[in-house]
């Protein structure tokens, strides 16, 4: 029985099929991002294989940790307007999920220091960004009702992850000085990351009239249909901007300028059907759009000319 119930838990809060395929691709290109800037200082070395293997395990569940962080922040408001979820309704108790996520921290410490013992000091800077998410940095009731706010502050783990599931390559490389610093150029990468999480957030959050809730507070709901549409465009242009930017570190220009042109267009496509026709299927759409826009953005910012090097290395 415990086994089935946390089978239904993954299905309905943090369904694997779902989520390991993006979270694949987003550690892989981390790494494989990682492993292109050294080689403009070094000749080409693919990265470990276990590299890849502990960014994923991490990343994932540290993407599971956030879902059960937000089961504890939504309590009240889950028991109020949405009973139908797993906790409300009894599947699972809070106790049980804090127990699950001191055990998967255990298991992201004893990866991390298995790897590399250095990685530790990147795993914890996640886990003090984490905590402070988790309190709502200590402003609750005023962060609540700025959405705008509530949404930049959090997102900003995003690139704290991707700076781990890098450091998974990168601090494993010691440089001949003995420093363990990231390589440069990283930054842009990362801030690509920033606002393609902002790009997933928003667009899991349009929706059209008929498909909102009382009690959720979604984008299209605070901001209205246009200003929300809008924002997401603007985030998927700066998130383009960042990965180009990202690619000319790693002399990828003529490379990924397609892939971002083709992902623009779909995201533009989305958007503008839905404006026209603000269905429950085209918001369905737009939350579809933005999950192939991460795999795309990611397979052509890291994991592809990673590939193109290997075959001319």
């Amino acid at each position: 029985m415990n086994a089935a119930r946390w089978w239904i838990y993954q299905r309905e809060r943090f369904p694997l099929l779902a989520h390991g395929p993006l979270v694949l691709v987003f550690s892989a290109s981390a790494v494989c991002y990682s492993a292109l800037l050294r080689a403009r200082d070094e000749n080409w070395s693919r990265p470990d294989t276990i590299a890849f293997v502990v960014a994923f395990v991490v990343c994932l569940l540290f993407f599971l940790e956030l879902r059960i962080a937000d089961e504890f922040k939504d309590r009240e408001a889950d028991a109020t307007y949405r009973p139908y979820r797993p906790v409300p309704r009894g599947l699972v108790t809070l106790r049980e999920l804090a127990v699950l996520g001191v055990g998967l921290g255990l298991v992201q410490f004893a990866l991390a220091a298995w790897l590399a013992p250095a990685l530790v000091l990147v795993l914890l800077l996640a886990w003090i960004y984490f905590a402070l998410m988790s309190r709502e940095f200590f402003v609750r009731e005023w962060i609540k009702g700025r959405h705008f706010t509530y949404l930049w502050t959090h997102m900003l783990v995003m690139p704290i992850v991707d700076l781990f599931a890098t450091a998974c390559d990168w601090i494993t490389r010691t440089a001949p000085d003995g420093t363990l610093l990231p390589p440069r150029g990283l930054g842009w990468f990362l801030a690509a990351s920033y606002f393609n999480g902002i790009v997933i957030e928003i667009g899991r959050k349009i929706r059209s009239a008929d498909a909102e809730e009382v009690g959720v507070a979604t984008y299209t709901a605070v901001w209205g249909r246009p200003k929300a549409v809008a924002l997401w465009l603007g985030a998927a242009a700066l998130t383009a901007s960042c990965a180009m930017l990202a690619a000319r570190e790693i002399g990828w220009t003529t490379g990924f300028a397609p892939v971002a042109l083709a992902l623009l267009a779909m995201i533009v496509i989305a958007a503008v059907r839905f404006l026209r026709q603000p269905t429950t299927r085209r918001g369905k759409a737009v939350e579809l759009a933005s999950g192939l826009w991460t795999l795309g953005l990611y397979l052509g910012i890291g994991v592809v000319p990673a590939l193109v090097r290997e075959l001319r290395a």
